[in-house]
């Protein structure tokens, strides 16, 4: 299984992402594909995911009603776009595909740094 995050950046506070994860080596029907993130000194922490088969997303509380996770079966890609950026939102954002909403992830991507100024 392979996990390919892509889109980081540096942007300004207020600003906008997209970041992409494109998914390959098996069928991910059963999968929850997920974001999660870790900022420098912190543990990583679920940022939003999408079951695959349905498409019904989830988001923890920092992120609901800015940022929306939304999946392409066509392309096996998982996308995260990213609205109203905060310096807070400052980390490595990683994709990874598991078997709940938030939990028992154990296929992850390498990362992709994304970094919000004030």
């Amino acid at each position: 299984v392979q996990l390919q995050a892509s889109g980081g950046g540096l942007v300004q506070s207020g600003g906008s992402l997209r970041l992409s994860c494109a998914a390959s080596g098996r069928t991910f029907s059963n999968y929850f594909l997920g974001w999660f993130r870790q900022a420098p000194g912190k543990e990583r922490v679920f940022v939003a995911s999408i079951r695959w088969s349905s498409g019904i997303t989830y988001y923890s509380d920092s992120v609901k009603g800015r940022f929306t996770i939304s999946r392409d079966s066509a392309k096996n890609t998982v996308d995260l776009q990213m609205n109203n950026l905060k310096p807070d939102d400052t980390a490595v954002y990683y994709c990874a595909a598991g078997l709940y909403v938030r939990t028992s992830y154990n296929y992850w991507g390498q990362g992709t740094q994304v970094t919000v100024s004030s």
